[in-house]
C-alpha cells in the first residue's frame, strides 16, 4: 500500500484495510451492518480526500465536522457488532485504537483551522 504523506489519511486507508479484514465473519443476517461499516469508512476517506484539497476554510471545518461525525457512527456500528458478538473484545480494541488516532488527528486539524 502507498504511503501517504497527510497522517490522517493514512490512518483511515489502513482502518479501511484492517476492517476488511476483521469483518468476514458476520453472518447473513447482519450484513447490513457489515456494509454500514465498510461503506462508512470508505465515505469518511473521501471525505478527508476532499478535506484535504478544498481550499475554502469554513468548507473544511464543515467537511472535517462531517469526519468526526462518521468516526462516532463507525464507533458505533463497530460497539454494536462486539455487543451481537459478532467480532470479539480484542478486534473491537484494535479497530478502537485506529479510530481514535483518527479522530484525535481530525480534532487537530480542525483545531488548527481556527483562529486563536
Amino acid at each position: 500500500m502507498k504511503e501517504e504523506k497527510f497522517k490522517v489519511i493514512q490512518f483511515i486507508r489502513e482502518m479501511i484495510v484492517a476492517i476488511d479484514g476483521q469483518l468476514e465473519n458476520f453472518s447473513k443476517k447482519d450484513i447490513e451492518l457489515k456494509n454500514r461499516i465498510r461503506m462508512n469508512t470508505y465515505d469518511l476517506l473521501e471525505i478527508a480526500y476532499q478535506a484535504n484539497t478544498i481550499e475554502d476554510i469554513d468548507e473544511k471545518k464543515e467537511l472535517i465536522a462531517l469526519m468526526i461525525a462518521k468516526i462516532k457512527v463507525i464507533d458505533f456500528l463497530l460497539n454494536l457488532s462486539l455487543q451481537k458478538q459478532l467480532i470479539t473484545q480484542k478486534k473491537y480494541i484494535k479497530l478502537g485504537q485506529r479510530i481514535d488516532d483518527i479522530a484525535k488527528y481530525s480534532n487537530g486539524w480542525l483545531k488548527a483551522l481556527r483562529p486563536n
